[in-house]
C-alpha cells in the first residue's frame, strides 16, 4: 500500500499555508504540501520534512498526527505543524517541471472556518476536519495526536 504524508502548516500570523492548483478545464483547488513516502525515508515524519523542503524550501516543527485517510490503494497521514520559513522560489520535484500537471501557487489562507469554506481544500475529509474544529472555536493544536 502506498503511503503519503501531508502537512497542515500554520504560520506565525495564524494562516494556513496551502498550494493552489490550477489545471486546464478544472476549477482551482487547494492542497496541503506533502507527497509520497519513499524507500529512502527513515520514517513518515522525515518523509514529510523532505517533501516540505522540496515543495516550499520550508522549515517546520511537526506538532502531531491529526488524521489518517484510508483509501483502497493508499494511506495518507495528515500532520499539524508550525512553519517557520518557506519560499516558493526554490522548489524541486517532478511536479514543478512537468507542464501537463498544471500550475502551483502558494497561498496563505486566514485560519478561520469562513476562510476555509470559501476555498476548495482537497481532500474533503481534511477540509471538514479543519472547518468543523475552527467553527467550534477550538485551537487546532488541541486536536489529539494519533501517533
Amino acid at each position: 500500500m502506498k503511503e503519503r504524508v501531508r502537512a497542515v502548516l500554520i504560520t506565525a500570523d495564524q494562516h494556513l499555508l496551502t498550494i493552489r492548483r490550477t489545471r486546464p478545464g478544472q476549477a482551482p483547488y487547494w492542497v496541503l504540501p506533502g507527497g509520497g513516502v519513499e524507500d529512502s525515508d527513515s520514517d513518515r515524519e522525515s518523509a514529510l520534512q523532505r517533501e516540505l523542503h522540496e515543495e516550499l524550501a520550508a522549515t517546520a516543527d511537526i506538532h502531531s498526527l491529526i488524521h489518517v485517510i484510508e483509501r483502497p490503494d493508499e494511506r495518507q497521514y495528515i500532520y499539524l505543524a508550525r512553519v517557520h520559513t518557506w519560499t516558493f522560489a526554490d522548489r524541486t520535484g517532478p511536479e514543478f517541471t512537468d507542464p501537463t500537471r498544471g500550475d502551483y501557487h502558494l497561498d496563505q489562507i486566514p485560519l478561520s472556518a469562513d476562510a476555509l469554506r470559501a476555498i476548495s481544500i482537497k481532500p474533503d475529509e481534511i477540509a471538514t476536519l479543519l472547518t468543523d474544529h475552527l467553527a467550534a472555536g477550538a485551537d487546532l493544536f488541541t486536536l489529539p495526536d494519533l501517533r
